[in-house]
């Protein structure tokens, strides 16, 4: 869940880490750091706190001129997060810095023996027996990867590593097992960090790090090998967006940025999948035709917004093909014995890619004999590598920790998987499918005119900025997009709020119902499950006669509910299945605002990192 950077070259190391480190604080941001190599010697900064400390700090006192160099964001697990346990870390000589991502889980043995040698810890981390481990193997002879890849050998646990060593001016080596790291290939110069988007002004060739593999970088190339030093072939992509993607382009939010790109983000990810004779053509769909047509049961896997779109997923896969679809937290997946094999397709659906309870489950599944499809927007990532098939989202980059466009993407990506089963198995006729298409094709417009009238939303979320606690309503895929409202304002106001299937209310939550206390309920369209929309409307009468302020998302022309609404919010009309992706909009803009209206960070809420790499 940390940010890493690495860096050789001619530039000023300095700046392009720090650089990089901005554009991935998002991954986290309780320390930063910075070390370079100068003049035969290491010269390193870092402070607790968020990356402007760290840069304070080097106005301040400005490091050496040097043009090899690493930096670190970071997301405490091992040590609190002071200025002493923010990476890098240092071995007692002062010789090897390392930067680490992930969890050492033999750390305390390691420890223990490197304490009972006489080594002396300077922090709490678990990060820091990397540096005296790593030291030990070059004080015996070892150059710097060679001594990467023994010290991998005795590690467990997920990590990616990077360490510069002082009498070693021009490279970079790094070491990644179960968590994300990525080349950047310049002229005269390479990087590596978590994510691309750390050097994307740079350059937008890239080369995957695979599981288990040493990279080292030099500014004329980068060697590949697996921890025993064999060679390993080379793996290279094309970044499709630049630098400008992932700045905020005068917005006070990258939150709000996102929100607005929803409209192009879904365009984009319907781009290219309908062929000329009017089929869907899902690109690396690297299972055949004979395959999906033996699935005789879904499993989605996922974790926190890509669950709620999994949910989402459960109700259009089942209506189109007639399978069953069962949904799972991925982090309680393979804890459980699942029952899955040869005929069940897992989809596995990550924003990063990068997810390590979702990598987990995926794993576990293919042990299994299951076929595995991801759903992912991360170009060269885990989860896609590991699978069979993968669909990838085109959202773009997304820097702000509380998703959106990824989750709107999501649902369209498993709305297209949904469609494809239901052609391949033939339970949908192909211009039934063509109907549901052109559907779809007319969500980006729908999103743009609910992202036009959000000002009263806005509002509202300014006047109820002092409530204690906000409840969600929703039946049928209301429900998930429900859990997706509860879970924004959750994460950015810092406020209770819960999602309930609004069935339920009489099964214990109407309890928590008060005077005043504000209430959102997603209705379905009367039109088509005329049956579920009576049944909310009926709901939101209960909550009402017990003194709810009631918030109803409802579409345009649905009269029935206007009378029972203290704040009505019309989305465009749209068929039942595809509601989630207007609907959700409005409850994206009230966590946003409300979080601002609170005084807190909209883009970087407290304990919270963009990727989850570790369980």
């Amino acid at each position: 869940m940390c940010g890493i950077v690495g860096y050789v070259g001619s530039r000023s190391a300095t700046e392009v880490v720090v650089e990089g480190l901005r554009r991935l604080e998002y991954r986290g941001y309780d320390s930063a750091g910075i070390a370079v190599v100068a003049d035969g010697a290491l010269a390193s900064t870092k402070r607790a706190g968020k990356l402007a400390n760290l840069e304070k700090a080097l106005h301040e006192s400005p490091l050496p001129a040097a043009s090899t160099g690493l930096g670190h964001t970071r997301w405490a697990t091992h040590g609190a997060p002071n200025d002493r346990n923010a990476h890098p870390h240092l071995d007692e000589s002062g010789r090897v810095a390392v930067i680490h991502n992930g969890i050492i889980e033999n750390f305390a043995r390691l420890r223990s023996e490197l304490e009972s040698a006489g080594v002396s810890f300077a922090s709490d981390t678990d990060t820091e027996v990397v540096a005296h481990l790593l030291a030990a193997e070059v004080a015996a002879g070892a150059n710097l990867a060679d001594a990467m890849r023994a010290v991998c050998l005795r590690l467990e646990g997920a990590f990616t590593l990077l360490a510069v060593h002082a009498e070693v001016p021009d490279r970079v080596v790094a070491a990644r097992r179960n968590s994300p790291l990525v080349v950047g290939l310049g002229d005269g110069e390479n990087f590596l960090a978590s994510d691309v988007s750390a050097f994307i002004a740079h350059t937008r060739e890239a080369l995957e790090v695979g599981d288990g593999q040493v990279v080292e970088i030099t500014p004329d190339g980068v060697t590949l090998t697996d921890v025993r030093g064999a060679p390993v072939a080379e793996r290279r992509f094309h970044v499709d967006w630049d630098a400008s993607a992932a700045a905020k382009d005068g917005y006070d939010y990258f939150m709000l940025k996102e929100i607005a790109e929803q409209p192009k983000a879904v365009a984009d990810t319907l781009l290219g999948r309908i062929g000329a004779d009017g089929e869907l053509s899902l690109d690396q769909m690297r299972l055949s035709d004979e395959e999906l047509r033996e699935i005789d049961k879904v499993v989605v896997v996922a974790c926190g917004t890509a669950y709620h779109a999994g949910l989402v997923a459960k109700y259009a896969i089942e209506h189109w093909t007639r399978v069953p679809c069962e949904v799972e937290l991925a982090s309680e997946f393979r804890y459980r014995d699942p029952v899955v094999g040869r005929q069940t397709l897992v989809i596995a659906i990550s924003q990063s890619g990068e997810t390590m309870d979702t990598l987990m489950a995926l794993r576990y599944a293919r042990e299994q004999g299951a076929r595995v499809l991801a759903v992912c927007n991360t170009n060269g990532a885990t989860i896609p590598r590991e699978s069979d098939a993968v669909l990838y989202t085109h959202a773009g980059p997304e820097v702000a920790v509380a998703s959106t466009k990824a989750f709107l993407t999501q649902l369209i990506a498993c709305y297209l998987v949904g469609l494809y089963l239901g052609q391949v198995r033939g339970t949908k006729w192909g211009d039934e499918i063509g109907s549901v298409v052109r559907d779809l094709s007319d969500l980006p417009s729908k999103v743009d005119q609910v992202l036009e009238t959000m000002e009263p939303v806005r509002s509202l979320a300014r006047e109820l900025a002092g409530a204690t606690s906000v409840l969600f309503l929703g039946r049928h895929v209301g429900f998930p997009v429900a859990l997706e409202g509860a879970l924004k304002l959750k994460e950015l106001a810092y406020m209770h709020a819960e999602g309930f299937a609004a069935g339920e209310l009489k099964h214990g939550p109407i309890a928590l119902i008060e005077s005043g206390m504000p209430v959102i309920v997603v209705v379905p369209s009367p039109r088509g499950r005329s049956v579920l929309h009576d049944k909310i409307v009926s709901n939101i009468q209960e909550i009402r006669a017990r003194g709810a302020r009631t918030i109803v998302i409802a579409e345009e022309g649905d009269e029935a509910v206007a009378p029972y609404a203290d704040h009505l919010v019309r989305v465009p009309e749209c068929p039942t299945l595809l509601q989630p992706v207007v609907a959700t909009v409005p409850l994206q803009v009230f966590a946003c605002e409300m979080a601002s209206a609170r005084g807190f960070d909209v883009d970087q809420p407290r304990n919270l990192a963009k990727s989850v790499t570790v369980e």
